[in-house]
């Protein structure tokens, strides 16, 4: 049997990179089945090297808030190009795009610009822990901060126990700061910061997890954390990598009324150009070098094509007054949607969204944690994956991702979705499936 051009670009992938990708999300492993190699996008759409096109609901996992190839976006680094694509000194668009980034976010009013979500976590933790003069941090179960050693935890012995590592060549040392809580249960953190109050520096979370799918807090858990923190001098940490500028204007941090001392942003300040930040209160970010003893570094850090991508996607942002209802209407709809197409069929499954990413989870279960959203038929989900690939859809090849959408994203995308995913249902339940 003849290969796609896909299929045989994975071949070759797999003899010269791990797993054939350069990042583990990218590959089919939760799917199975060969990743389609992608050419090109253009708004909602995607086409991969063997000509088939898609809606897409990845978009890029997350920072292509105005679709793919946005003219603005491509026009911004273009003109950039032409000038050098790098200096490794000041330039004036990174002044530009930090004060865009404070007046939007209501927490920062200072920030350092890095190169990947993980950098700007890490950078935070870090600085907290200066900052408190404390060692240990609090994050939860299946939010994902990036790959530092520290947030590659798994949970330990009992409840108020110290997390163990979960990937080889983590070390127990490194892992032994780390007290791993359940998201949406307030009475463990409680427990875990009473039992630890003088040695905990920061506590991290997404506001709305991403990583375990799109789990939003329940009415009063971020309000709750806020206040154990403020009681006991933790500095609270919103990894909004995923839900900053797309969940609204400010973040979740505003979308939720709750301001966290730090910050974290990646994807859409980047415009889809590798990028991060971190930033918060002036007191604590005055600790970071060169201002103060904090040191944390990066040679590209803040390199002007990704500063003018990121400041061309901001810009439309605080120039769009719209925008978020915009979003949240063809998020009304697509809800609305697919409500009625699982009311239809007769299926329990279980949907959640916040702005302009959702997930729909195969569990009849209500999804408020790692744990509830561990227990979803992920074999089912991988045939519904399949059948929606194969009707021209593009999700995350997980079940325990959120999809995003765009502005690009109208009545016409809308539609076939919708229809598609109808299809794609009635094969994943099929008794023959």
């Amino acid at each position: 049997m003849r290969l796609t051009r896909s299929q045989a670009l994975f071949e070759t992938a797999c003899k010269v990179i791990p797993g054939g990708v350069n990042s583990p999300v990218r590959a089919f492993r939760s799917v199975g089945g060969t990743p389609p190699f992608l050419v090109r996008g253009e708004g909602a759409y995607l086409e991969d090297v063997d000509g088939n096109r898609y809606i897409d609901y990845v978009g890029s996992w997350g920072p292509m808030l105005f679709g793919h190839a946005d003219p603005d976006v491509v026009q911004a680094v273009q003109e950039a190009a032409t000038r050098s694509l790098s200096f490794g000194a000041p330039t004036e668009i990174e002044v530009r795009l930090a004060e865009l980034i404070c007046a939007l976010v209501p927490s920062i009013e200072m920030v350092r610009l890095v190169n990947s979500g993980t950098e700007a976590t890490m950078s935070a933790v870090r600085l907290a822990r200066a900052y408190t003069g404390r060692s240990k941090i609090i994050k939860f179960e299946g939010h994902y901060h990036g790959h530092a050693d520290f947030f590659l935890i798994a949970a330990g012995s009992g409840a108020l126990t110290l997390g163990q590592p979960n990937s080889p060549g983590v070390t127990p040392a490194a892992a032994q700061d780390t007290l791993l809580a359940r998201f949406n249960d307030l009475a463990h953190v409680t427990q875990l910061v009473e039992a630890y109050a003088d040695e905990i520096a920061a506590i991290i979370l997404e506001p709305v997890a991403g990583n375990m799918g799109c789990v939003p807090p329940e009415p009063g858990f971020l309000e709750g954390v806020r206040a154990l923190c403020d009681r006991y001098g933790i500095v609270l940490i919103f990894d909004e990598v995923m839900t900053g500028f797309r969940v609204a204007r400010g973040g979740a941090q505003e979308r939720y009324g709750v301001r966290p001392d730090l910050t974290t942003l990646g994807k859409i300040i980047g415009g889809g150009l590798p990028v991060g930040a971190y930033g918060g209160r002036r007191e604590i970010m005055e600790w970071v070098a060169p201002q103060g003893p904090v040191y944390q570094a990066g040679t590209l850090s803040g390199n002007p094509l990704a500063m003018h991508a990121g400041y061309a996607v901001l810009r439309k942002i605080a120039d769009t007054p719209d925008l978020y209802d915009r979003l949240e209407a063809f998020g009304a709809a697509l809800e609305e949607g697919v409500r009625a197409n699982l009311k239809a069929l007769g299926l329990e499954l279980y949907f959640t969204r916040v702005g302009a990413m959702a997930t729909l989870f195969f569990t009849g279960e209500r999804v408020v944690d790692y744990e509830t959203a561990r227990r979803c038929d992920t074999q089912r989900f991988a045939r519904y994956f399949h059948a929606m690939l194969e009707e021209g859809i593009y999700l995350p090849p997980s079940q325990f991702e959120a999809f995003f959408f765009s502005t690009a994203h109208g009545e016409r995308e809308l539609e076939r979705t919708l229809s598609a995913q109808r299809r794609a249902l009635m094969r994943a339940f099929s008794d023959g499936a």
